[in-house]
C-alpha cells in the first residue's frame, strides 16, 4: 500500500472538503489544484454560474432537429446538420467554421445472402418500419444494413459457427477438429470489436464472414423488444465499420498518416491495408436462425449457445451459404465544425472538446445524445463570456463528422493540424453517446485526480448525491473481492479506465500523445437499437434519458472540466496517481507472464502423462493441444527502476505544487508558470515513441493502445503485453526497454517542472 504521508498529501490536494474560518461557522472550500486560493473562489463562482445554465428543454429540441432524418457520411442531412451546428455556434458569438475532408466511404450496391443447401432460404437483409416510430419509415434516406470497408466478394461455401469469432474460439474449434478453411463463418456480435471477427476468420482461412445479433446479448432475453421495449427486434441489424484500424490506422484508408485534403496523395484502393481480406455482412437474428438451425457437426460448447430455439451446432455444413457483396467505392465529404473561444492569458495552450454528429441512420442515442450536451455547453459558455468571463486558455469545440465509419473527421483533422496540436494541445475531452446512470470516466491517468475532483462537484439527477459518490457505490457493489472494496472506500480517487479506441479521442491520445478524457453517463437502461434504424428520437424519448436530465449532467460535467482546465494557473495534472497506475500495469504484466508459464507447464505435463488420451471420448472426439515451449524469463528490472524514478518525481512535483499554491496568483510567479505549463503539456508526449508500436507505427503511445485482437478494448503497455500474449517474447523484451526509457524521460520532465516551481532550476 502507499505510504500514509502520500495519502494525506493527496487528500490535501484532491478532496473538495471544507475548512473553517476563525468563527467556525462559514465553511471555506479547499483551493482547487492548480489555483491560488483567491483564484479558486472566483473559479468556483464561474463554474456555479455555468452549471445553472444548461436546460433539458434545449437538449430535447436539439436532438429532435439533429436526429430528424438519417445523417450518415455523404448524405444531404449530414451536411445540413453541420451547417445548422455552425449557425448556432455563430449565433452564440463564437468564432466558428467548417473544415471539409474528402474520404473513402463505401456504400452497398449488391447484398445477397442465401442458403443453397440443404434447403433454400433467402435472407431479408431489411429492417421493417414500425408504425409508432415516425422516422423508421424514411427508407429512401437510410443506409442499408452492411459493414463499411468490407471487400467486394461472391463466395459459396459451407457455414461454420465460431461463437464470438475471437482467437480463443478458434482454439476450441481446433480441439473439436473443425477447420474453417474455405468456409463462411457466422459469429455473434459483442465481446470484441466487430472488425476483429473477419480479421481472425481470414487468418484461419475462411472466405466469408457473417455477424449476427444474438438475442441472448441484446434481444428478447434481456428485455422486451422494440417497440414494446428497448431491445433489438428479430429483424434489427447492427451496421458498423470493419476497417482493420487496430493493425493499421483509423481515418481515411487512402491517406494514412496525412490529412485527406484536396492535395493529399491517395493510395490506390488495392493498396489500402485497412480494407478487410474477406467479404463480411451483418445480419439479424431473424435471418441468422434458419442458417444456424441447418448446421450439423459437434454441439457447440455450452458457453457458446444462445437463446434461439434451436440446437447450436458448429458445422461445417450441411448448410451451404452464398454471399455476394459489391460496393460503391466513392470519395465523400466529411464536415467538421470547429468553434474557438480565445484564451486571454495563454492563448497558445488549447483545451479541446469534441463529439461527433454523424450517425449510421438517425442516431439519436449514438451520437446525438452527447452532441446535444456539447452544444448546450457551448451556448452556456457564450453566456458566461457576455457576463465577463475570460478563459485563461483557448477553448476549441469540435463537432466531428465521419466518426462512425472509423473516426474519419477527427483523424483527418488531427493529421492535418498535427504540428500545431503537438505545440499547443494541452487536453482533449471526448464524449460519444449518453444515457441514464453512473458517470463513466476514462483517460490519461495524469488527469485521474482532476476528473475525480470535478465529479465531486456534480449532482446526480436521480439520487441527489454527487456523481462521484454514485460511481463509488456502483464500483463497490460490483467489486470482486474484499481488497477491492477496501481500496474503493479508502483510496482518495476512483481509478479511471485506460482508453483503447472506438471514438474520436484516438488520434489525440494514441497518435499525438495529448492528455485525454472520455466521459459519459450510462448503465441503467438496456439498449438493443445500436446502429439500427430504431436508434431515433422516438426510442430515446421512450426508453433512455427521457427527460434529458443526464444530458444536462453531461453538459455540466464536461463543461466544468473544460472551464477548470482552461482557467487553471497551473494545469491540474497529477503524477502520483499516474505512477500508482503504472505500478499496477507492471505487476499485471509480471503476473500475465507467470500465468502463461504455469499454464503451458501444466498442459505439457498433462500431455506427457497421457491425460488427453485418457479423457478421449470416441463419441465426442477432440484433438489434443500441441506441446509448447514454456515462455522465457523476461527482464522487468529496467521498467521497475524507471517506476521507482517516476514515483519519486511524482511526489516531488506534488509537494512543490502544494507549497507554491498559495502564491500562484502573485506577479512574481507569472513568468515561471508558462514554463511549468509547457512542461506539463509535454508530459503525455514523452510517453510516445516516434517509431510507434511494433508492426503498427501510427500508434505511438507506449502505455495505451487498442488491442490488435480486441479493437476498441485497451491494451495497457501494449508492446510488452501483446508481445507476451502473442508469444513474441523477444519483442516483449525490447519493448520493456523502450517503455523504461519513456518513463525515465517522463520522470525527468516532471522533476524539471518541480524544480521550476521551487525556483531551483
Amino acid at each position: 500500500m502507499r505510504p500514509f504521508s502520500a495519502i494525506v498529501l493527496i487528500y490535501a490536494l484532491v478532496i473538495p472538503s471544507v475548512s473553517f474560518g476563525a468563527d467556525s461557522a462559514v465553511p471555506t472550500p479547499t483551493a482547487l489544484v492548480g489555483y491560488s486560493p483567491r483564484a479558486s473562489q472566483a473559479e468556483r463562482d464561474w463554474e456555479a454560474k455555468f452549471r445553472a445554465i444548461p436546460d433539458p428543454t434545449n437538449l430535447r429540441e436539439y436532438m429532435r432537429r439533429l436526429s430528424a432524418r438519417p445523417h450518415h457520411v455523404g448524405s444531404p442531412y449530414d451536411k445540413d446538420n453541420a451547417e445548422w451546428i455552425l449557425a448556432h455556434f455563430k449565433e452564440w458569438g463564437l468564432d466558428a467554421h467548417i473544415e471539409r475532408f474528402d474520404v473513402l466511404f463505401p456504400t452497398p450496391k449488391i447484398r445477397v445472402l442465401e442458403m443453397v443447401a440443404p434447403t433454400k432460404f433467402t435472407a431479408k437483409l431489411e429492417e421493417p418500419a414500425v408504425a409508432v416510430d415516425p422516422t423508421s419509415n424514411q427508407k429512401s434516406e437510410q443506409l442499408p444494413t452492411y459493414n463499411a470497408y468490407s471487400i467486394d466478394g461472391d463466395v459459396t461455401a459451407p457455414l461454420v459457427f465460431v461463437n464470438y469469432g475471437l482467437p480463443e474460439d478458434y482454439e476450441k474449434l481446433d480441439r473439436l477438429g473443425i477447420s474453417v478453411k474455405g468456409a463462411i463463418v457466422i459469429a455473434k456480435y459483442l465481446e470484441s470489436w466487430r472488425g476483429i471477427k473477419p480479421k481472425v476468420a481470414a487468418e484461419h482461412g475462411a472466405i466469408g464472414c457473417l455477424i449476427y445479433s444474438e438475442p441472448h446479448d441484446d434481444g428478447y432475453t434481456v428485455d422486451d423488444v422494440f417497440p414494446l421495449g428497448p431491445m433489438r427486434p428479430p429483424d434489427g441489424v447492427q451496421r458498423g465499420s470493419v476497417m482493420d484500424f487496430p493493425s493499421n490506422s483509423p481515418g481515411d484508408p487512402l491517406t494514412p498518416g496525412v490529412g485527406a485534403t484536396p492535395d493529399a496523395k491517395r493510395l490506390a484502393l488495392k493498396d489500402a491495408k485497412s480494407i478487410t481480406k474477406i467479404p463480411v455482412l451483418p445480419i439479424s437474428y431473424g435471418d441468422a436462425q434458419p442458417l444456424l438451425a441447418a448446421l450439423a457437426g459437434p454441439m457447440a460448447p455450452k458457453e457458446w449457445r444462445g437463446s434461439l430455439p434451436i440446437p447450436y451446432h458448429v458445422g461445417p455444413g450441411p448448410a451451404q451459404v452464398h454471399l455476394k457483396l459489391a460496393f460503391n467505392w466513392d470519395i465523400k465529404p466529411v464536415y467538421d465544425v470547429i468553434a474557438k473561444i480565445p484564451g486571454s492569458v495563454a492563448p497558445d495552450e488549447w483545451i479541446i472538446r469534441g463529439n461527433h454528429h454523424d450517425g449510421w441512420v438517425n442516431g439519436a442515442e449514438d451520437p446525438i445524445s452527447a452532441q446535444v450536451s456539447l452544444l448546450e455547453e457551448a451556448r452556456s459558455m457564450s453566456l458566461l463570456l457576455k457576463q465577463g468571463w475570460k478563459p485563461r486558455r483557448t477553448i476549441i469545440y469540435c463537432a466531428w463528422d465521419g466518426e462512425e465509419p472509423m473516426l474519419l473527421g477527427s483523424t483527418e483533422w488531427v493529421e492535418t493540424h498535427a504540428d500545431e496540436l503537438r505545440e499547443h494541445a494541452a487536453v482533449y475531452i471526448n464524449s460519444d453517446g449518453n444515457d441514464r446512470g453512473v458517470l463513466n470516466m476514462g483517460g490519461s491517468h495524469s488527469l485521474e485526480q482532476f476528473v475525480n475532483g470535478v465529479a465531486r462537484d456534480i449532482e446526480d439527477p436521480e439520487t441527489k448525491m454527487t456523481v462521484w459518490q454514485r460511481a463509488q457505490m456502483k464500483k463497490i457493489a460490483g467489486a470482486k473481492s474484499a481488497d477491492d472494496r477496501k481500496e474503493l472506500r479508502q483510496r482518495p480517487d476512483l481509478r479511471i479506465e485506460a482508453l483503447g479506441s472506438g471514438t474520436d479521442f484516438t488520434a489525440f491520445l494514441d497518435h499525438l500523445g495529448v492528455a485525454t478524457l472520455d466521459l459519459g453517463y450510462g448503465g441503467e437502461d438496456d439498449a438493443g437499437i445500436y446502429h439500427s434504424i430504431y436508434d431515433d428520437f422516438y426510442w430515446y424519448t421512450h426508453f433512455s434519458d427521457t427527460d434529458f436530465v443526464y444530458g444536462r449532467a453531461l453538459a455540466q460535467t464536461v463543461g466544468t472540466s473544460v472551464i477548470r482546465l482552461a482557467d487553471a494557473e497551473v494545469l491540474p495534472f497529477d503524477f502520483v496517481n499516474f505512477a500508482d497506475t503504472v505500478g499496477t500495469y507492471v505487476k499485471n504484466l509480471q503476473k500475465l507472464l507467470a500465468d502463461k508459464q504455469d499454464e503451458i507447464r501444466e498442459r505439457n505435463q498433462e500431455l506427457e502423462e497421457g491425460l488427453f488420451k485418457a479423457m478421449f471420448d470416441p463419441r465426442h472426439p477432440t484433438v489434443a493441444p500441441a506441446k509448447e515451449e514454456v515462455p522465457p524469463h523476461l527482464n522487468f528490472a529496467p521498467i521497475e527502476n524507471a517506476l521507482d524514478f517516476l514515483t519519486r518525481s511524482a511526489k516531488d512535483y506534488q509537494q512543490a505544487l502544494s507549497q507554491m499554491q498559495s502564491s500562484l496568483g502573485d506577479d512574481a510567479t507569472a513568468p515561471k508558470l508558462g514554463t511549468v505549463n509547457k512542461d506539463l503539456i509535454e508530459t503525455e508526449r514523452r510517453l510516445t515513441n516516434a517509431d510507434g508500436l511494433p508492426q503498427r507505427p501510427w500508434y505511438k503511445h507506449l502505455l495505451y493502445a487498442p488491442g490488435v485482437y480486441t479493437g476498441y478494448g485497451v491494451k495497457t503497455v501494449p508492446g510488452v503485453r501483446e508481445g507476451i500474449e502473442l508469444k513474441k517474447y523477444a519483442e516483449a523484451d525490447q519493448e520493456i526497454v523502450r517503455v523504461s526509457k519513456a518513463l525515465e524521460n517522463e520522470s525527468a520532465l516532471i522533476e524539471s517542472a518541480a524544480r521550476e516551481l521551487n525556483g531551483t532550476k
